[in-house]
């Protein structure tokens, strides 16, 4: 994937973060419909962000999101966003989840894609679906 510069009325850049998190407890939850309702949520609120998702990989105990974010948003404001709206959506919908004090841990792993390029990450993110 060649990606350009973005722009932003007085900036120029390009800012990709490689975000990781995981359920409380590390609880294997991101399966079947829950699946595929946070995949929807994260692809809706994303572009609320002005955050281009670049590549997006969901497994049963956490989830790879790289996005390519502009500089009005710090890396935490994102992912406090993506993890709050997805949360607050996920457990309404699915009581089960109602059942854990909380969805998502507090904690996340942020890399930026200074060191390796963008088709690393990606193809990184896409195999996780294949490992055990």
């Amino acid at each position: 994937m060649k990606q350009g510069y973005r722009t932003k009325e007085t900036c120029v850049f390009l800012m990709n973060y490689h975000i990781i998190w995981r359920p409380k407890r590390r609880r294997k939850v991101l399966v079947d419909r829950v699946k595929t309702r946070l995949d929807e949520l994260i692809r809706e609120t994303a572009p609320f962000l002005e955050c281009e998702l670049l590549a997006l990989e969901i497994v049963p105990d956490h989830l790879h999101v790289f996005v390519s974010a502009t500089p009005q948003w710090a890396p935490n404001q994102i992912i406090a966003r993506l993890k709050g709206t997805s949360s607050r959506i996920l457990r309404a919908e699915f009581p089960i989840l109602q059942r854990m004090p909380s969805l998502w841990t507090r904690s996340y792993f942020i890399s930026t894609a200074g060191h390796v390029s963008s088709d690393t990450i990606r193809r990184y993110i896409e195999a996780q679906s294949t490992r055990d």
